[in-house]
C-alpha cells in the first residue's frame, strides 16, 4: 500500500483534502470506532451515537463506490485511536499516512506519535471545509493588542463578499445584533415549526444498539434520536431550517421558553461540524433567501454572522493557542461541577428543562448555554475545565475545536479576555426577561438573599465581590461594580452567607 488515508469522525466530507490524489489501485481509508472516544473525556449516549450513525453512512457511501476501506468497529474492543491505528499499521503496511487537519489537538498528537512510532511521515493538509486558515487567522491576530471576533467578522465578509453591495455592507450596517434581543412576551412563542427529524434507518438504529450495549454507562438518552447523520438528510435539513424558521430566527434567538428546545434555531452545527455540510452553501443560502426578499436582514445577517464570524474566530482562537489554553483559569475557580448537571434534578425551573432537553436530546441553543448552564457555572465558581469537559461530552455538535474556546472563553472567562471583552454574567432578571421559567419556579429574581432569593442573583453580587478588584479594571464591568459598592456591609455579609449556602447545595 502506498497510503494510508486517515477519516476521523468529524471528517465526513468526499471533498476533503485527504482524498486528493487518492488512488484505490495503490492507496487505502482507514476509520476507527473506538471506545475512548466516548470514555476519556466522556461522551453522552446521544453524541456517540451521533458520530457512529454518520460514520457508518459515510463508510457505506465510500464502499459503494468502491473504494477500499479498513474499518474498525466499536465492538472489536480497541480503547483508543492510536491502539486502532497502530494495528491497521502492522496488518497493512503502508508506506505514508496522509490526513486532513483534525479538529482536536489531543487527536493529533496522538496520530503523529503513531506515525513516529513506526516511522512512516504524516502528510498533514490543510482542511478546506473552513473559509480561513489557521495561518490566516495568525496573520488576522499578529500585533494587535486585542482580539475582537466583530473585527474578523468585517475582515472575512469582505475578503469572500458574503452580505455585501460592492465594499459596503448590506443595508449599510454590518452588525444587527441590537434587533435579535426580543423575548416573547407574555404569549410564548407562536406557530413554531416542528423540528425536523430522520427515522434512524437500519444503520442508525445499529449505532444506536451499540452505544446502549457497549456504553450504556453514558449520561443522556437516545429515545428522539432524530439526528440527520447523512450528507442528504443535512441538506434536507437546511433546506426546511431556510423555508421554515429562518425567516422568524432574528428577533428571538435569545429568547427562552420553557418545553419548548426547538424555536427558531438551525439545528445544523452538528452537520456542519461532521462536514456533512459546507459552510459556504449554507452561508449562500440564508443570504440568497434575504436577496430573494424570503428572510429579513437581521435574521440573516444574525445567522451568517455565526458561521462566518464566530464559527471561523473560535477555530483560529484554538490552533493558535493550544495546547496551555486548555489549562486556563483566570478566575481561579476551583468549585466541582454541581452533580445536578449530570440529572437535571434542581429546584431551579431554568436549569431543570435546560439540563433535561440536553441529557434527552443532546442539544440546547446558544443562549440556554451562555445564559443558562455556563452563566451557573462561572456565577458558581465551576473549575472550567469541568465545565468544557460537561459541554464536550453532552452536546451531539461538540468538537473540542470550536467547543473548548466558546466555554473557557465565552462562557467562562478562564481565558481573562482573551475571547470576550467582560465576563458574561447577569442575575436571575435576565432569565426573566427572556423566557417564562421564572414563573414557574420558587425562587424570586429580584431577591439577593433568604430562602427564596433566585442563586443566580445571589451568586452574581458574590461574584462581583470575590472578583471585585478584577472587574473594576475593566470599563464594560465599571457600572456593575459601582453597584456593588452601594451595598452596606451587612448586605454584602448577608449575601456571602446566602452564596455559601447554595454552593453547599439547595
Amino acid at each position: 500500500m502506498r497510503h494510508l488515508v486517515l477519516i476521523l469522525g468529524d471528517q465526513l466530507n468526499r471533498d476533503a483534502s485527504a482524498f486528493d490524489g487518492f488512488d484505490p489501485a495503490q492507496d487505502g481509508l482507514w476509520m476507527a470506532e473506538v471506545t475512548g472516544e466516548s470514555t476519556d473525556p466522556p461522551s453522552s449516549q446521544s453524541r456517540s451515537a451521533m458520530f457512529l450513525a454518520a460514520m457508518r453512512h459515510f463508510a457505506a457511501a465510500l464502499r459503494t463506490e468502491g473504494l477500499p476501506l479498513d474499518y474498525t468497529l466499536l465492538g472489536q474492543g480497541l480503547p483508543t485511536l492510536a491502539a486502532a491505528l497502530a494495528d491497521t499499521l502492522q496488518r497493512l503496511r503502508p508506506q505514508a499516512l496522509v490526513l486532513t487537519a483534525p479538529g482536536d489537538w489531543r487527536v493529533l498528537q496522538a496520530l503523529r506519535a503513531v506515525a513516529a512510532a513506526h516511522g512512516l511521515p504524516l502528510d498533514l493538509r490543510d482542511d478546506r471545509h473552513f473559509y480561513s486558515t489557521v495561518r490566516d487567522f495568525a496573520a488576522h491576530a499578529k500585533g494587535r493588542k486585542q482580539l475582537r471576533m466583530e473585527f474578523f467578522y468585517r475582515e472575512m465578509r469582505r475578503r469572500h463578499a458574503v452580505l455585501m453591495d460592492g465594499d459596503q455592507p448590506a443595508g449599510g450596517e454590518w452588525n444587527y445584533d441590537a434587533q435579535n434581543r426580543e423575548s416573547f412576551g407574555k404569549a410564548g412563542p407562536q406557530y413554531v415549526p416542528p423540528r425536523v427529524v430522520f427515522a434512524p434507518d437500519a444503520i442508525t438504529q445499529g449505532a444506536i444498539a451499540d452505544v446502549r450495549q457497549h456504553l450504556a454507562q453514558l449520561p443522556g438518552r437516545l429515545d428522539s434520536f432524530a439526528w440527520p447523520v447523512t450528507r442528504l438528510q443535512a441538506l434536507q435539513a437546511l433546506d426546511r431550517f431556510i423555508t421554515e424558521r429562518l425567516p422568524h430566527f432574528g428577533r428571538h434567538q435569545d429568547a427562552m421558553w420553557a418545553g419548548e428546545p426547538w424555536l427558531w434555531h438551525a439545528h445544523l452545527a452538528a452537520a456542519l461540524n461532521l462536514k456533512l455540510l459546507n459552510p459556504r452553501e449554507v452561508v449562500a443560502a440564508a443570504e440568497a433567501a434575504w436577496r430573494a426578499g424570503q428572510a429579513p436582514l437581521p435574521a440573516v445577517e444574525g445567522f451568517i454572522r455565526q458561521i462566518l464570524g464566530w464559527r471561523e474566530y473560535v477555530r483560529g482562537i484554538y490552533w493558535t493557542q493550544m495546547p496551555d489554553y486548555a489549562a486556563r483559569n483566570a478566575l481561579d475557580a476551583q468549585a466541582p461541577l454541581p452533580d445536578f448537571y449530570w440529572t437535571g434534578d434542581t429546584p431551579m425551573a431554568c436549569l431543570r428543562d435546560t439540563i433535561t432537553q440536553t441529557l434527552d436530546h443532546g442539544y440546547a441553543h446558544h443562549i440556554q448555554r451562555l445564559m443558562v448552564t455556563g452563566l451557573y457555572a462561572l456565577l458558581h465558581g465551576v473549575v472550567p475545565q469541568a465545565v468544557h469537559h460537561w459541554y464536550l461530552a453532552v452536546y451531539v455538535d461538540a468538537v473540542e475545536w470550536v467547543e473548548l474556546p466558546n466555554t473557557l472563553g465565552m462562557s467562562q472567562y478562564a481565558d481573562g479576555g482573551l475571547m470576550a471583552s467582560k465576563p458574561y454574567v447577569a442575575t436571575g432578571q435576565y432569565i426573566q426577561r427572556m423566557s417564562n421559567h421564572c414563573a414557574g419556579c420558587r425562587f424570586k429574581p429580584a431577591q439577593r438573599v433568604g430562602d427564596e432569593a433566585c442563586p443566580f442573583t445571589t451568586l452574581y453580587w458574590d461574584f462581583l465581590a470575590r472578583h471585585q478588584v478584577m472587574l473594576a479594571q475593566n470599563p464594560r464591568m465599571a457600572l456593575q461594580v459601582k453597584n456593588l459598592a452601594r451595598l452596606s456591609a451587612e448586605e454584602r455579609a448577608a449575601i456571602t452567607a446566602r452564596a455559601a449556602q447554595v454552593r453547599r447545595g439547595l
